[in-house]
């Protein structure tokens, strides 16, 4: 924590809060928030995604949108989902 004006600022995550008195020992305790969630790919969002050709496993469909998405360590390749177009089910790729 390092002192901005009258506000005690946490270098790692930018938590802030009221500075008390300065004195030799300053112990600060903060609880780590859980981390945000992942928003849900739906409706009008959909709309954002780029498309290609692939067929749907459920309806045969040759269209679906796609995004790509880390879900393990950074050494790791990232997964494709993908979406149908026309029935919404939702598929990833595996390698």
């Amino acid at each position: 924590m390092i002192y901005q004006g009258d506000k005690l600022v946490c270098r790692k995550c930018g938590y802030e809060m009221k500075a008390e008195e300065e004195s030799e020992k300053t112990e600060v305790v903060v609880e780590k928030k859980n981390r945000e969630e992942v928003p849900v790919i739906e409706g009008e969002n959909l709309k954002t995604l780029p498309t290609t050709n692939v067929v749907c496993p459920a309806c045969g469909n040759r269209e679906a949108y796609w995004w790509l998405r880390q879900l393990r360590a950074a050494d790791e390749s990232e997964v494709r989902f993908f979406r149908c177009t026309k029935c919404g089910k939702t598929w990833r790729e595996y390698d």
